[in-house]
């Protein structure tokens, strides 16, 4: 261990040997140690010091007795040194600092013989303990009116060591208002005073913070701080200020009522009572200044109290005072100005001077319907204004300034009332504002009439129709003008313009009502003579001048079935019977007679159709419907009487039907002979067939009869008016007519020649020959019938049977 020992420790040992020396001459062996000597560390030794043999020492059990102290040291039992059993600190094992020494006593006792030394250990002070102050943080409180030179007493630091490791003096951090003074006490310790140096002002500066390092006379030395804060307690020495002597505030009108306009906060450096502020109008703001806004005297708020209107104020001064609550307190002025700025809260106003309730139709373009003006409150472009018309593009009025706030109201389109009559004109007003306000006002203008329209008749051509045999005065229909024009201009007179229809004045036959237009016929027409007429009816206004137009009407006659069929063939004389002779020979199929029948009518009042009232036996004969045509359904036999009676009805078609009828007595012969008188041409039947060429006959003639009705059909429908020849003697079977196109002979077909044709196919079927000739008058035609064998030799001056009629007896 001692070859370990740093020379620090060397000189340590060698003052505990001089010390040991120096106490041998007394009873009491003294040794000298610094504090804090590492455990293990050799002191002295014992046995040398107190002449002991080393070597005796454990036998003689030497051991250390402590005087109320702790076991700081031991001593080796084999070589008699003293050594540091646990770390000694001086400051603990003697606290008191009444005197700078401190020793640690105790006795060495030994046994066999026992012996006792006492022993007195010097415990020498090193510099190991820092000062310290009993608070690191030292707070004062000084008045910012205290006086430069003013002394404040302040804690002093303490340090556990003694004599020159104790506290030497103190120092201060820079500062411009405090500086120390330090003084020492009886007992050597050393005081501090805080000294003012300069007047503190607790609005520049309220707090100051120095630092007080207290430092030894260690050698190194050591120190300790503490933090000296000093709060600089306020006096009522400033006044509230505002920010600004002029406040400048933009509020829009119409703010709610509570608005916040601003918040004034004045500053007091000052604090606590003297920097609390109250607010408060002077009296230099006015009393409607007051009852629009109302100030807050704790918070400075301002606000809005009633409404605020812009056309009325457009700005308003406030003066208001500050107070603190200091004991003499002190105050401070501000000025508010606010300036009022303007909402579009008005909106534009429409102002009719003067206006035309009405005008012509026929005023030109250009006419002042109206003058308007218009006004808005507001200022800038919330009183700007924009007049205009509503769907201005769909009527045909315009605005036209006349100067800055007026405006014409004009027609610039010709006006027509029949097109509309009437018109709501919609002026609309907008400001230029944001968001634009608009306003709106409505004129209603009556357009008169003028008379500028002729009356007009949905159709320039009526067709009337209407059945013949009408009573006189009867309604033919309702003619109606229109005139879009009102009141006189609207009214219209019927006429019917003046003309002959047939060498008669059109007024004896119809007649119109002049107010309503009603038409009526004078008298009853028949449509067998007249079949249609065509005049003109003119509707004429009451205007001034008055205006007219007029239409074509057409009136035709519809036919009524009013006339009876005629039966022309097989002629007979009124009531009489018709007798026909055929041979019992003849073959089914055979042609018997054909009836034919004429109607005056028309259409379906004249399509006729044939049947059977009465026969005698109706498994004999049989009867076309359409023609006419009776033919033998069968070949006679010996069971069938020889004398049979039919009884034909020839019907219309009208509603309801007409008829007549014609009784046909048929006598059977074996052979029929034929006699000719001066008045009668009787055709001579010759049995042209036999049995042996029947079959060949019967294709041949076919044929020939196809050919033949071809050829005769061409010539009938292609003849012209045939020329006057000498007329042909009458017989019974001949018959007269007048070419009339109107005469129905079939009812299939609507000519005299159809009836013509029908009879030549009747005769010709029986082998007779037809020829027609034309009376000399021009008046009718002969027809004749002759054998086919004599038509070779037979001229149209031989004997013939005829049957002439008058065409003025047919209908």
């Amino acid at each position: 261990m001692r070859s370990a020992m740093d020379p620090w420790r060397r000189r340590q040992l060698g003052f505990v040997v001089l010390s040991a020396i120096w106490s041998l001459a007394s009873a009491v062996t003294r040794y000298s140690i610094p504090e804090e000597i590492p455990v293990g560390t050799v002191i002295a030794n014992i046995a040398t010091d107190l002449g002991l043999d080393a070597h005796s020492l454990l036998e003689r059990k030497v051991k250390l007795d402590y005087i109320h102290s702790k076991k700081y040291l031991e001593i080796n039992e084999s070589t008699g040194e003293l050594f540091i059993a646990e770390k000694i600190d001086r400051e603990y094992l003697c606290p008191a600092k009444t005197s700078s020494f401190c020793f640690l006593k105790m006795d060495v006792i030994i046994e066999s013989p026992v012996r006792i030394f006492n022993i007195e250990l010097e415990i020498m002070d090193i510099n190991d303990n820092a000062p310290q102050f009993r608070r690191e943080r030292i707070p004062l409180d000084i008045s910012e009116s205290a006086t430069p030179g003013e002394r404040f007493s302040l804690t002093n630091a303490v340090d556990a060591d003694v004599g020159e490791n104790s506290i030497e003096t103190y120092y201060l951090s820079d500062s411009d208002r405090f500086t120390i003074e330090i003084q020492s006490g009886s007992d050597g310790t050393k005081y501090v005073d805080l000294v003012l140096k300069a007047s503190l002002d607790r609005e520049k500066q309220a707090v100051h913070r120095l630092t007080l390092t207290a430092v030894d006379g260690g050698v190194p030395a050591r120190s300790g701080t503490a933090s000296i804060i000093i709060q600089v307690l306020d006096t009522n020495d400033n006044a509230p200020q505002f920010d600004r002597q002029v406040y400048s505030v933009d509020l829009i009108e119409n703010a709610p009522i509570g608005t916040l306009i601003m918040h004034l906060n004045a500053t007091d450096y000052d604090e606590g009572v003297n920097a609390e502020v109250i607010y408060s109008f002077t009296l230099y703001t006015s009393e409607k200044t007051q009852e629009k806004f109302s100030l807050d005297p704790n918070s400075g708020e301002i606000r809005v109290k009633d409404t605020i209107d812009f056309e009325e104020v457009k700005s308003f001064e406030m003066y208001v005072e500050a107070k603190d609550k200091g004991v003499n307190p002190l105050s401070g002025q501000c000025k508010i100005l606010v300036f009022i700025t303007d909402l579009n809260d008005n909106h534009p106003e429409i102002t009719i001077n003067s206006f035309k309730s009405s005008i012509k139709e026929n005023d030109p373009v250009g006419t002042v319907i109206a003058v308007v003006s218009v006004s808005d409150r507001d200022s800038g472009d919330n009183g700007k204004v924009v007049l205009s018309i509503h769907n201005a593009e769909m009527l045909p009025f315009a605005l036209n300034r006349s100067s800055e706030d007026f405006f014409e109201l004009i027609v610039i389109e010709s006006l027509d009332r029949e097109l509309k009559n009437s018109y709501d004109i919609t002026l609309y007003v907008t400001d230029r504002g944001t968001p634009s306000l608009s306003d709106n006002e409505t004129i209603s203008l009556t357009i008169q009439d003028v008379n500028d329209n002729a009356p007009t008749f949905p159709q320039s051509f009526y067709t009337i129709h209407f059945m013949e045999n009408n009573e006189p005065g009867a309604l033919l229909t309702s003619l109606t003008a229109h005139d879009p024009d009102s009141h006189e201009n609207q009214y219209i007179v019927y006429f019917i313009i003046e003309k002959e229809i047939a060498n008669t004045s059109v007024s004896m036959l119809f007649s119109i009502n002049p107010e309503n237009g009603d038409l009526y016929a004078l008298r009853t027409f028949d449509y067998e003579r007249e079949k249609e007429f065509l005049f003109h009816i003119e509707a004429r206004d009451s205007g001034v001048p008055p205006l007219s137009s007029n239409m074509t009407v057409h009136i035709i006659i519809l036919d009524q079935n009013d006339n009876t069929p005629l039966i022309v063939s097989p002629w007979r004389p009124q009531g009489a019977a018709i007798e026909e002779v055929i041979p019992r020979s003849s073959d089914k199929g055979s042609l018997v007679t054909k009836v034919i029948a004429l109607d005056a009518d028309s259409m379906q009042n004249s399509r006729i159709t044939y049947q059977f009232l009465q026969i005698t036996d109706t498994t004999l004969f049989s009867l076309d419907q359409y023609n006419g045509e009776i033919r033998t359904n069968r070949m006679f036999s010996y069971r069938d009487p020889r004398h049979q009676h039919l009884v034909i009805i020839a019907r219309d078609n009208g509603d309801p039907p007409r008829s007549a009828t014609v009784t046909i007595k048929i006598s059977t012969v074996e052979q029929v002979f034929t006699q000719f008188t001066e008045s009668t041409e009787v055709p001579i039947e010759y049995d042209l067939f036999t049995d042996l060429n029947l079959y060949l006959l019967i294709g041949l003639g076919s044929v020939l009869f196809f050919l033949l009705i071809t050829i005769l059909v061409i010539i009938v429908l292609k003849c012209q008016e045939p020329k006057p020849s000498q007329a042909a003697p009458q017989g019974r079977n001949s018959i007269i007519s007048q070419r009339n196109s109107s005469t129905i002979a079939d009812s299939t077909l609507i000519s005299s020649d159809a009836y013509w044709y029908s009879l030549f196919l009747a005769e010709t079927r029986k082998g007779k020959v037809v020829v027609r000739q034309p009376l000399p008058n021009g008046a009718g035609f002969i027809v004749s019938s002759i054998p086919g064998s004599a038509a070779l030799t037979e001229t149209s001056a031989s004997r013939s049977s005829t049957l002439q009629e008058s065409s003025s007896d047919l209908p």
